[in-house]
């Protein structure tokens, strides 16, 4: 069954979401989002909006995500919460499945999915907006996300074009419309 939001602080002065959970992504013209554990195609705008967005919020990744960042650990400047069965690591709170991360998030105002493939499957359910970087291109990919276009209940509210280094690309906001679910 599909989620679409969280619900309200249980107590007074209790910190809470009060909207879903949102994601941000790059995408290939076939709805890839890598190869290997990386990105063929790095657009450095895109980089600066996900810093831009996700800065102060919290962010929920896997394991391989977190080694694809340039740092190779968790993000600056944001709340980590690693999804992983490997131990503690610095600098982030893990937890050990996508249900632990969802009530993790619960605690902070903005919450963003940021991969990696099953990260973003598991948590689909619980994501009400989407930023996704549409690149036209479309190397090999090896790891997808759900095409939003062809899902009735998500629609691009926002649209900007962008060109770098000859690759075209637009920024794209989703937003779900409604609920579905089984």
């Amino acid at each position: 069954m599909w989620s679409c939001g969280f619900s309200l602080p249980a107590e007074p002065g209790e910190r809470r979401r009060q909207q879903g959970m949102e994601a941000i992504v790059a995408v290939y013209s076939d709805w890839g989002i890598g190869s290997d554990g990386t990105q063929p195609i790095v657009i450095s705008e895109d980089r600066k909006r996900f810093a831009a967005l996700t800065r102060g919020a919290a962010v929920i990744y896997g394991r391989r995500t977190m080694d694809d960042f340039p740092s190779g650990a968790p993000l600056e400047g944001r709340v980590n919460i690693l999804i992983s069965r490997n131990g503690e690591t610095p600098g982030a709170t893990v937890v050990r499945s996508p249900e632990e991360a969802v009530e993790e998030a619960e605690k902070y105002e903005r919450c963003f999915a940021v991969g990696g493939a099953s990260i973003y499957m598991a948590l689909f359910p619980h994501l009400t907006r989407i930023y996704v970087t549409k690149i036209d291109a479309a190397p090999h990919s090896d790891a997808f996300f759900p095409n939003l276009d062809s899902l009735p209940v998500w629609k691009c509210v926002e649209e900007e074009p962008y060109e770098e280094g000859g690759v075209s690309c637009r920024f794209c906001i989703y937003e779900r419309t409604g609920c579905a679910g089984a």
